[in-house]
């Protein structure tokens, strides 16, 4: 079991490191804030060592997937001296966090906890996402 939990954190930590898609605390998006790229953007805020926040992982994909294009989203493992600043600047309490700013950077809406996509889709209408 102890092999099986340390690989499973090997393949998420090498996901957020690697991963093309998603911003992992590496650029200008990372700061949280989606002015100017024309995008709502969905900022996790949470820890690859932390079981909802690793549920939240398909979740991220499949808006990334299908919304790519009016949707950025972006992770910070708020448990790392590189993400902890983000925890500070949003204000969490608790992880996972999501926190949704509009087109202009501003927050529109945040979320506790694991967000089911089903649930999720209707705030991003809210920002003004167009569902397929």
């Amino acid at each position: 079991m102890k092999m099986r939990h340390g690989y499973l954190l090997l393949v998420l930590a090498l996901f957020f490191s690697c991963h093309g898609k998603i911003n992992a605390d590496t650029d200008s998006t990372a700061a949280g804030t989606s002015e100017g790229s024309g995008k709502i953007t969905f900022i996790e805020l949470g820890s690859v060592n932390c079981i909802p926040c690793r549920a939240m992982v398909p979740v991220m994909e499949q808006i990334e997937n299908e919304l790519g294009d009016q949707v950025e989203v972006v992770f910070h493992d708020v448990w790392t001296d590189e993400g902890r600043p983000y925890a500070q600047t949003h204000g969490i309490r608790v992880i996972p966090t999501q926190v949704f700013l509009d087109r202009n950077g501003k927050e529109f809406y945040r979320h506790e906890g694991y967000f089911p996509a089903e649930e999720l889709y209707p705030i991003l209408q809210q920002g003004g996402v167009k569902l397929p």
